[in-house]
């Protein structure tokens, strides 16, 4: 058969990612068996490392799941809502209605409470929604990957528990970008994935999982199997997953995570996703007509949402900036397209993002930001 001919591209879009060579290489290394001690040599410092990126403390236990951040969601709705409890789910964005689509196609009952597009979550308007609808169980975005917002997730959750309900949290975009805290965080159940701020392919849903999570799981019914995460905690506490694992990922994830822990350092990574942050706001800022999305304050580190002049259309983005950038060999992220739609349908701005998670490093944003604003200037 004859080698692809697929295109090298740098990705600043916001997942995939961009992955180092050196993981990429990791693939190479020798397959094991997941039943087996060699699982322990993978495993065993992957969790430990997932913890120490989480600021996990001993109030979690770690679940690899088999797919996606969304297979972890799924795990938390079917293990920590049962039959006769309430749902409310909080969105910001396009993404933020996963939890309340997951609820829905588990038959749970369950209300979407949506602020507005680039906004975060209000807290004054959440309370009276709690006060009104009193949830069992409330689940939210830390990371709005279609908007570039962040919430505040300890005050959200605080607020949350102080109304007698439980928190579930997607943070799928920005694990291994930011200083979660997670012990003092307040989330009963954090969920996230790999293929976004850990830089590396997708294959998992990592689920944090508390002692008040595992607790309940354990008197709700109708769990399914791998979605329950009892039965899931009882593998992971050995250091396996419930059923056999992408083992070329698994040895990827363990390159990179020793890498993230023992080489970069973790507060140096943090600090690098603050720093772009940075040059992008400052980019923005030198551009005539653009504006950030998001409001300062909720600004994600990991990527960022920009707000396009009047007149600028998807197709623009689309089929203009996103295909010139392409033959340069960069892949351009034009923006959510149900975002976009929505956005044009009430007579607003267009978005592009801008994904700066990961390994991506300061030096490629820089380069990539300067071939991005020539291709702007020519709509």
């Amino acid at each position: 058969m004859s080698k692809p001919n697929f295109a090298p591209l740098k990705l600043f879009i916001t997942g995939p990612t961009y992955i180092r060579d050196d993981v990429k290489e990791a693939a190479l290394l020798p397959e094991f068996g997941h039943r087996d001690a060699e699982n322990e040599l993978r495993f065993g410092p992957i969790r430990e490392h997932l913890h120490t990126l989480a600021g996990a403390g001993d109030k979690y236990e770690s679940v690899l799941f088999l797919g996606s951040g969304s297979t972890a969601m799924e795990g938390s709705i079917r293990s920590l809502v049962a039959e006769d409890e309430t749902l409310l789910n909080v969105s910001v964005g396009a993404f933020g209605d996963q939890y309340y689509n997951i609820a829905i196609a588990n038959g749970k009952k369950t209300e979407n409470l949506k602020f507005d597009y680039g906004q975060a979550i209000d807290l004054d308007v959440l309370e009276r929604k709690l006060v009104d609808l009193k949830p069992d169980v409330v689940s939210f975005t830390h990371n709005e990957t279609s908007t570039g917002v962040t919430n505040d997730m300890k005050a959200v959750c605080a607020l949350i528990r102080r109304h007698g309900a439980m928190p579930l949290v997607d943070g799928v975009s920005i694990f291994g970008g930011a200083d979660l805290d997670l012990a003092n965080s307040g989330a009963a159940m954090y969920v996230t994935a790999t293929q976004k701020s850990l830089a590396l392919p997708a294959g998992f849903g990592i689920g944090f999982v508390s002692r008040e999570a595992e607790e309940k799981a354990g008197k709700v019914t109708n769990k399914g199997f791998s979605s329950d995460i009892i039965r899931q905690l009882e593998r992971a506490r050995k250091n396996q997953t419930l059923t056999t694992p992408n083992c070329t990922l698994a040895n990827q994830m363990y390159v990179q995570l020793d890498r993230i822990v023992n080489e970069e350092g973790i507060q140096n990574r943090f600090d690098r996703h603050i720093e772009m942050r940075t040059m992008v706001e400052k980019w923005v800022a030198g551009l005539d007509g653009f504006e950030m999305f998001a409001p300062k304050g909720f600004r994600s580190p990991t990527m960022s949402t920009v707000v396009c002049p009047e007149g600028v259309t998807l197709t623009q983005l689309k089929v203009g900036v996103k295909e010139a950038l392409r033959a340069k060999g960069y892949l351009m992220d034009p923006g959510y397209v149900k975002l976009n739609l929505a956005m044009e349908k009430a007579g607003r701005r267009q978005v592009f993002r801008i994904g700066h998670m990961g390994d991506i490093m300061p030096d490629m944003l820089s380069e990539y930001l300067v071939q991005l604003e020539n291709e702007l200037k020519k709509i």
